[in-house]
């Protein structure tokens, strides 16, 4: 890390470092960090795209759409589901899945948004 990137001498805002940590007591960071841990992998953000795209898919057609096997699929979905991002429903033999809610496209929309606006510092 360069000197630019980094503060040459120490100080801080104590009045907004006390505002922002009250804040961080009152939302639940950890479970966002949950959250956007489990569509960070690659092969669930693109079953969370994959969802974006069509309102409901089975796990036969995520399956196929990942190029894995049926019981990889359902791996990630299991984690996708547990983590509050799909819902899943039963018809006969067939599970399908589709986003929990409107705020999860959101998410994968704003994310592919900036990734294409921004270049990375590496």
């Amino acid at each position: 890390m360069s000197n630019q990137q980094t503060c040459e001498i120490f100080c801080y805002d104590e009045e907004k470092v006390n505002r922002i940590q009250g804040d961080l007591q009152t939302v639940d960071i950890s479970g966002v960090s949950q959250m956007l841990k489990a569509i960070a992998d690659e092969n669930r953000a693109k079953i969370a795209y994959a969802l974006c795209q069509d309102e409901e898919l089975c796990v036969c057609d995520i399956a196929n759409i990942l190029g894995v096997t049926i019981a990889n699929a359902s791996h990630h979905l299991r984690t996708l589901y547990k983590q509050g991002i799909v819902n899943h429903r039963k018809e006969g033999k067939l599970a399908f899945y589709s986003l929990n809610d409107e705020h999860i496209r959101q998410i994968m929309m704003i994310a592919l948004a900036h990734k294409k606006e921004v270049k990375v510092n590496v």
